[in-house]
């Protein structure tokens, strides 16, 4: 699952391109522009601002979509197409491209790839015909998307009920499925065995499994329909991990829920069935949640991590656990877009892709197989 369950963010605005200089802390690098991040189980892809996609790391799935099942240490390019945004999921990836069709690649066992088959496919392959598709979330046997008209469609493993469709009428589906009739939907994100999504006026809503809290229900038992979470109109962002969550409110401030083995909810030391606030700041403005590590930006541009460090994924330096927000660095050049799983990645302003922690297969891009504890460019070619 990729920690990557977080909500599909748009494009950034940054349209400059920045090739072959040296960063701070590192050797020279050829960095690029770059767009959109996403990050899988073992394999990273990214959009550049020319909206080329390029992927790396573990493919034995085929995830990486370069036609191959061999691992890649370096970033290739995949296909010529141009692309939209992107997420990744446990081992398989789906994109939108900038006409708005939805493809996805790599393990298919359960229909996660939308195709209408159970067959991996090692190269994107597209999903339906439609060409209205906003934003996509990848987690680690489903996937769901948003359409431009505002409606929500699920597809993949449905044991425990996360593509908000009951499991004695579909244990998995292969293609879009639509969840419920609402035309409001703005965000979904894809956790291991739960979903979460945001309405048009600010609410918060979560199905699935919910074995540890993770629907933010002030429960333990599941909810195969969304349900909303609370009262609350002011969500902003929200982001499905493997067994919790973490969201934003419009007055900056950050709420998890779920389980809490590693300190992934940055509160305390205790599971949680309802959000419970991450510390009393008033600054976050987006958060990624991971398999049990979360990280979150700030409005000064500063990143965030915390949980899970045994991969040194938080980017601290160490590889030492956290159970409240840990600066990334003193960097106060961070992006909204960043991911994080046993491996994170983000962008920074001058639109450049840094990554951290897990990499023994080649996941970081930086043409080893060597952890990092903390946050290294990756050379992409120019």
């Amino acid at each position: 699952m990729s920690q990557v369950w977080h909500v599909v963010r748009a494009v950034l605005a940054t349209a400059a391109t920045v090739i072959g200089f040296t960063l701070v802390g590192t050797t020279a690098a050829s960095a690029a522009a770059t767009s959109d991040v996403a990050a899988g189980y073992a394999h990273t892809c990214v959009i550049r601002t020319d909206a080329s996609l390029w992927c790396w790391g573990g493919n034995y799935s085929g995830q990486v979509g370069d036609g191959t099942t061999t691992g890649r240490t370096a970033p290739v390019r995949i296909g010529t197409d141009t692309w939209a945004s992107i997420d990744a999921g446990t081992s398989f990836t789906c994109a939108v491209r900038t006409d708005a069709s939805l493809w996805c690649w790599g393990a298919n066992s359960r229909g996660q790839l939308g195709d209408g088959t159970t067959t991996g496919r090692k190269v994107p392959t597209r999903v339906g015909d439609a060409t209205t598709w906003a934003s996509v979330s990848a987690g680690d046997s489903h996937a769901c998307a948003t359409r431009t008209d505002g409606s929500l469609w699920c597809w993949g493993f449905n044991r425990l009920g996360q593509l908000g469709i009951d499991p004695g009428v579909v244990y998995y589906a292969t293609t879009p499925t639509r969840v419920g009739t609402g035309s409001d939907w703005t965000a979904v994100t894809t956790g291991f065995a739960h979903t979460c999504g945001l309405r048009g006026a600010g609410t918060l809503w979560c199905w699935g499994d919910n074995g540890d809290g993770q629907l933010g229900l002030g429960r333990l038992t599941p909810s195969i329909p969304p349900a909303q979470v609370g009262t609350g109109t002011t969500w902003t962002s929200v982001s499905a991990g493997y067994a919790f969550a973490c969201a934003t409110r419009s007055d900056g401030t950050l709420w998890c829920w779920g389980d809490n083995g590693y300190g992934q909810l940055g509160a305390g030391t205790t599971y949680q069935t309802a959000p419970a606030q991450a510390g009393s700041g008033t600054t976050w403005t987006d958060v990624d949640a991971g398999f049990n590590t979360a990280c979150a930006s700030r409005t000064d541009a500063s990143l965030w991590c915390w949980g899970n460090n045994g991969t040194g994924q938080l980017g601290d330096g160490t590889t030492t656990g956290r159970n409240v927000p840990t600066r990334v660095g003193d960097a106060t050049t961070w992006t909204g877009d960043h991911v994080t799983g046993y491996h994170s990645c983000g962008l920074r302003t001058d639109a450049s892709l840094w990554c951290w922690g897990n990499n023994a297969n080649g996941q970081l891009g930086d043409g080893t197989t060597t952890q990092r504890p903390a946050p290294a460019a990756v050379p992409l070619p120019a």
